[in-house]
């Protein structure tokens, strides 16, 4: 019976009312002292509240009217609250609503009419008191009050109308980039699952080759025998969490060749700066051993921020590439500044939109087991920011389950 509205709508709807009530109580006391400002309470009431709950404002219109014309109160600007209260049954009210808003408006047009028409007899009749002249105002009164009140009905039910077009594409437009989004998601997973083909068959391989060596061995050269089941635990730790990360994926199609990783990065830096990229690259800590899978996503991160830095950053400045190593993460972070954007849009909106690399780079980081953030750097005006965490050891509970 209550809808949700703003407050603002509530502040002007009480406003409106309020300045309407405030106009129309003094004649009103003059007509009727005690009745005459009841039914003006009752319409303008009836007007504050008909977005909150257009039950409520037909109540008390129609309480309003029907005191009117009970204690013969003369119409006053207050009675244009009723158009309003049948505009609102419409726009806002239910299915339910709707409808006894229809048959009030109807309904109230044809009374309005009457008491019209009865209010103001000696006005409108011959002098010798013909009743021809009375029905004919009647009727011409009718048609015109239950038009006017049927008309505001259907501006209501008009704008109703308007408002859930407005609203049905917005929502078509979120369902679309919803599904462009996920689509995103989806191809990304399926290239990285064909990224990773490569590393888990070559880790098979490596098993296989060292478990039939080992075998043939074990009898004449224990130790190469030890070497070899070494290799074969390290190797089998290695891919077994390259399958769980794999598990994940909806492969696709598998095309043969070599996968990149960070030893492949000055290459990459190289190639974009013959693109007219300037960076400036820096690399601190001690590098560790990277699993295939997380090597070759952070260096997939770093080729799709320095893509986006290179379509969309600033090409007169410098794009800085940091590589912080540390025992158990290593963090890349990516930082390019932006061109001049249209008033009232921010820089990474224009990063944002340019395509879906942003969520390719937050599911490769994902399924490494790390985090990647993308947006306007923090201390930087101007500036947008790429950073990433990856692990660059096998989590304990990972270790735990082998």
């Amino acid at each position: 019976m209550i809808r949700s509205i703003s407050r603002a709508q509530l502040i002007v709807d009480v406003v409106v009312a309020s300045v309407l009530l405030l106009l129309v109580i003094w004649s009103a006391t003059i007509q009727s002292p005690i009745a005459g400002p009841v039914v003006v309470l009752l319409l303008c009431g009836a007007l504050a509240v008909r977005r909150l709950s257009p039950a409520l404002a037909l109540i008390g219109a129609w309480a309003g009217a029907l005191l009117q014309i009970a204690v013969l109160v003369a119409v006053t600007p207050a009675d244009a609250a009723v158009l309003g209260v049948a505009y609102a049954s419409a726009s806002y009210g239910t299915r339910t609503i709707r409808l006894i808003g229809l048959a009030s408006s109807i309904t109230g047009g044809a009374i309005a009419a009457v008491y019209l028409t009865l209010s103001s007899r000696d006005d409108y009749i011959n002098p010798v008191g013909s009743p021809t002249h009375t029905v004919v105002t009647l009727i011409a009164l009718g048609i015109g009050m239950i038009t006017l009140f049927v008309l505001s009905w259907t501006l209501g039910l008009l704008a109703r109308t308007v408002r859930q077009s407005r609203e049905a594409k917005v929502q078509a437009a979120v369902a679309a980039q919803r599904a462009a989004y996920e689509s995103a998601i989806e191809q990304e997973r399926t290239r990285i699952a064909r990224d990773m083909h490569d590393v888990v068959a070559h880790s098979l391989a490596v098993v296989i080759a060292q478990a039939d060596g080992a075998r043939y061995a074990g009898a004449t050269s224990p130790e190469v025998q030890s070497d070899a089941l070494g290799t074969i635990s390290a190797t089998a730790r290695s891919a077994l969490t390259e399958v769980r990360l794999l598990l994940t994926q909806l492969r696709r199609e598998v095309p043969d060749g070599p996968q990149p990783s960070l030893d492949d990065l000055p290459a990459l830096i190289a190639g974009m700066r013959g693109a007219g990229l300037r960076i400036a690259e820096t690399t601190s800590g001690t590098p560790v051993p990277l699993l295939q899978g997380t090597g070759l996503a952070a260096y997939r991160i770093l080729q799709e921020a320095l893509t986006n830095a290179l379509r969309h950053g600033d090409p007169a400045r410098s794009v800085t590439v940091e590589l912080l190593w540390e025992p158990e993460a290593l963090h890349l972070r990516v930082r390019n500044a932006v061109v001049a954007v249209a008033p009232g849009t921010e820089p990474a909106d224009a990063v944002r939109s340019a395509g879906h690399g942003l969520p390719g780079m937050r599911e490769r980081a994902a399924l490494a087991g790390g985090t990647l953030t993308a947006g306007p750097a923090a201390d930087t005006a101007g500036a947008y920011e790429v950073f990433a965490v990856l692990p660059t050891t096998v989590a304990p509970r990972e270790e735990a389950g082998q």
